[in-house]
């Protein structure tokens, strides 16, 4: 998808970069701009002639998760099938051939930040923060490739804590692999990481034999946990919580 107000997308040689634009509301995850990552990443996915996949945000952060906007108006149907979907992105991206590049800026938190785990190479300058936050709802969301990436012990104290922990702590764990202060291009992002020298067949191979596939089983824990009774509710409590600890840290700084 090449709207410019959802996911911009740019190819140069054997790479694709998606850029999640909407930087005035964080990039956050709306219905549409999910589409158009799903629409995106599959288009790359079919073309022979790519093998690296670049995601990063707009403006000041990578992503600061799943977008509350006009939650009011959803049902907890509506709000169970964006998750869905969300989550099936976050497969398609574990499951692809392609090397996966996120780029983490700023805020990279709950659906964002399980965007950012989900990919191969995760790259971020020392300004980055982190959170996983979904259990605070009630929510299992990728959790397990969380798991893999940083082991189950600090991926079970991240969410169900919630709270932000810092960069060095982030690398120290894995979950960032790379750090780099200059991200300007996607260029200078890659000059650091080796090249592809399979053929797209043969990536594809690479990666089932790699990388096991427990696609429906996320896919059966998310839905379980997000189609318990009174989901909506859930998320509202949530986001008035965290309204009520800014207002008290703001009233403190002040």
């Amino acid at each position: 998808m090449t709207d410019g107000s959802f996911a911009r997308v740019t190819c140069a040689r054997a790479t694709v970069q998606i850029e999640l634009n909407r930087p005035d509301h964080g990039n956050a995850l709306s219905a549409t701009l999910v589409e158009g990552l799903i629409e995106a990443l599959a288009a790359a996915e079919s073309d022979a002639n790519i093998d690296t996949v670049v995601l990063r945000g707009a403006g000041r952060h990578f992503c600061t998760g799943f977008d509350l906007q006009g939650i009011e108006q959803h049902s907890d149907g509506d709000l169970l099938h964006r998750f869905v979907r969300i989550e099936t992105l976050l497969s398609m991206i574990w499951g692809t051939r392609l090397r996966t590049v996120a780029i983490g800026t700023g805020r990279t938190w709950g659906a964002g930040a399980d965007l950012f785990t989900a990919c191969d190479v995760r790259i971020a300058p020392a300004e980055c923060r982190f959170r996983f936050p979904g259990a605070g709802f009630g929510l299992v969301l990728g959790t397990r490739r969380l798991a893999v990436r940083v082991g189950e012990d600090k991926a079970r104290l991240w969410t169900t804590t919630g709270v932000e922990f810092t960069f060095a702590e982030a690398v120290a764990a894995g979950l960032v692999t790379h750090v780099s202060d200059d991200i300007s291009s996607v260029d200078t992002v890659l000059a650091g990481l080796p090249t592809i020298s399979v053929d797209t067949v043969t990536l594809r191979a690479l990666n089932e034999a790699s990388r096991r596939d427990e696609s429906d089983r996320d896919l059966a824990l998310l839905t379980r946990s997000a189609s318990r009774p009174g989901l909506k509710k859930r998320i509202l409590a949530y986001a008035q919580g965290r309204q009520s600890d800014r207002s008290r840290a703001a009233a403190a700084g002040a």
